[in-house]
């Protein structure tokens, strides 16, 4: 008996779809055997029982086989599944650390020229009574705390594994077909856990680089690739990171919470976090070998908008002397994202009230987080609540306040791209879209920056485009991002602090120049994707690298071998590039921020 030729395509064909769903799905090798399984029992049911049928029994046989498979398949999904401290099996342990809550281990890299301890707690779990409350000393444990997976990421709403593949895909380009990643990493109220990187072996007094990661408040997770800290112990320091509470859990705000607080504070928790966390690397960091009175912290995106928020805040005084700031900043009169005022942060806590039909606080704490987490309401911003953050952070910066003896900060060139491609830009509706952020001074913004259209290798097929898109990018850019660290390096400046300020430019076949794109190059983590990069892209990782460590070691960048970059009170008109040159060129947009200027001081 042989099988027609049609039907043989057309099983190939859906056998294909089948397993583009089940990649794209990361959907675990039992999955696999299921649908394989359900192909087999339909090939020999058609063979045995539907071969010779009319074309209806056939053709219902098909749709009912095709209902069930892809019913099936609907219904699979990955397993959770921690994410391993080390990308090798069967790691070496390490030696017996000794903190305060107790004994734990960590494990080698492949190498042995690092230890990794992942998932320390810094906090109790703020579950329960202790959801929007602030962070608590973590108890002790009994015995050897084996400490070789990532917690699991802060609760925040996940896209479907699809939706990631295809942004791997088509945007981060770092998709690679594995059976090495078929799961989901776990998410969790139970968050508040820290990760160590530090140089293997007996060491003692090295510098710390504490790493905020970022995500607007409402995404991301410690265990990112592109951050790790392994490469950056290597050269000599300690890499710690965390997680902590975001969106809804991080910064829900509500005058019942401020009440029940003993500080009188709410809307910040997730900056709280941040401070405990800082709090445990002082107490801890020396077992582990480094000095707490050498610690840095940096962050990105919304990361550095909390390393902004730290500078300032009162409770955060003595538990850094160093910062590093990526893409965002809190400096500004009014802040364009990631800060919010008092009475906005208390209106949008009780529209979550409302949302959820509850009357008090214990009602909204009985309220399980995997529903709590669906709200419609992004608290993607601190607030200025009298206790973490007590004034507007321009007004500590004027009085010279700020806690960070040295600043390394800067931005990259398509910082605002990727989050403007559902606006269509054209010459005529340029200076009105921009009226939203720059008001009666839009028509100025579009006089320094005439109608231009995007750039060939930054165009995307989703994107809505338009003549003057390219032009309104960079406006954005500047609005958004840049000009926050404009300010913030002058309030440096003028208080004779050193500041170095960069600017990414660095194409590549992954994120390139776009917001997060210099992280990889920073944190030494290009090799991960290394088929993505060339030889230009690791040369100049290598160089941003040891600019990096320099400063968490010293507060200056600069070194043997290095292009000097210069302190940003030496030109400040002038901004250190990085990319396929490596050196000092024009800020390119100092006439753009005195029209910024007008605006903040118009408000």
């Amino acid at each position: 008996m042989k099988i027609k030729v049609g039907t043989i395509i057309l099983l190939v064909i859906t056998a294909v779809i089948t397993a583009v769903i089940l990649e794209l799905g990361k959907n675990a090798i039992s999955d696999w055997l299921i649908a394989g399984s359900l192909f087999i029992v339909f090939i020999a049911l058609y063979i045995n029982s539907l071969y010779d049928k009319p074309w209806l029994w056939r053709t219902a046989g098909w749709i009912a086989f095709l209902i069930i498979l892809f019913g099936v398949v609907k219904f699979l999904a990955p397993p959770f599944k921690q994410i391993p401290a080390v990308d090798i099996r069967n790691p070496k342990a390490t030696e017996v650390v000794t903190i305060a809550q107790g004994q734990l281990t960590g494990v080698y890299n492949e190498d042995e020229s690092v230890e990794v301890y992942t998932g320390i707690p810094y906090a109790k779990p703020p579950v329960g009574e202790l959801r929007w409350k602030e962070p608590v000393e973590p108890d002790g444990w009994e015995g050897v705390r084996v400490c070789d997976h990532f917690a699991p990421m802060s609760m925040q709403a996940q896209n479907s594994p699809i939706y990631d593949s295809l942004l791997s895909i088509f945007g981060f380009h770092n998709f690679k077909i594995s059976l090495n990643d078929n799961f989901r990493e776990p998410v969790s109220e139970d968050s508040l856990y820290l990760n160590i990187w530090k140089p293997a072996g007996d060491v003692s007094n090295l510098p710390v680089l504490v790493y905020i990661h970022g995500g607007s408040l409402m995404t991301g997770q410690p265990s990112y690739s592109e951050y790790r800290g392994e490469d950056l112990a290597k050269k000599g320091i300690i890499v710690v990171n965390f997680g902590y509470r975001l969106g809804v859990f991080g910064y829900f705000a509500n005058e019942e919470l401020a009440a029940e607080s003993p500080n009188g504070t709410t809307g910040n928790y997730g900056l709280l976090d941040q401070i405990q966390a800082l709090k445990w690397v002082q107490q801890n960091i020396s077992a582990f070998g480094g000095d707490p009175k050498q610690v840095t912290i940096a962050g990105e995106s919304a990361g550095a908008s909390s390393v902004n928020a730290l500078c300032v805040s009162p409770l955060s005084t003595g538990l850094f002397v160093r910062a590093i700031a990526e893409s965002s900043g809190i400096t500004a009169r009014e802040p364009y994202h990631t800060f919010r005022s008092f009475d906005d942060a208390l209106k949008m806590g009780q529209d979550i009230m409302d949302e959820f039909g509850v009357k008090s606080i214990d009602e909204l704490r009985k309220i399980d987080a995997s529903k709590l987490v669906g709200t419609k309401y992004q608290n993607s911003a601190m607030t200025l609540d009298g206790y973490a953050i007590t004034e507007q952070p321009y007004l500590t910066y004027e009085k010279g306040e700020n806690h960070e003896e040295a600043l390394l900060n800067g931005f990259n060139v398509h910082e605002a791209d990727i989050f403007n491609m559902a606006v269509k830009v054209n010459e005529d509706n340029y200076a009105e879209t921009l009226k939203k952020q720059l008001g009666d001074y839009a028509g100025e913004a579009t006089a320094l920056f005439p109608a231009e259209p995007q750039e060939k290798a930054y165009k995307y097929i989703i994107d809505a485009g338009g003549d003057a898109k390219g032009s309104y990018n960079r406006v954005m850019s500047a609005i958004w991002f840049t000009y926050s660290h404009y300010k913030w390096s002058n309030y440096l400046k003028e208080q004779g602090r050193p500041v170095y300020e960069y600017y990414f430019t660095k194409d590549n076949k992954s994120l390139g120049s776009n917001h997060a794109g210099e992280l990889p190059y920073a944190y030494g983590n290009l090799w991960r994707h290394a088929w993505l990069y060339d030889e230009k892209d690791v040369k100049l990782s290598e160089a941003m690298t040891e600019y990096w460590v320099n400063f968490v070691k010293t507060g200056d960048p600069n070194g043997d071998g290095l292009p000097r970059w210069q302190q940003f009170a030496e030109d400040d008109t002038k901004v250190f590039e990085l990319g396929e040159n490596i050196g000092m060129i024009d800020e390119p947009y100092l006439k753009l921020y005195e029209v910024i200027d007008k605006y903040q001081q118009s408000k």
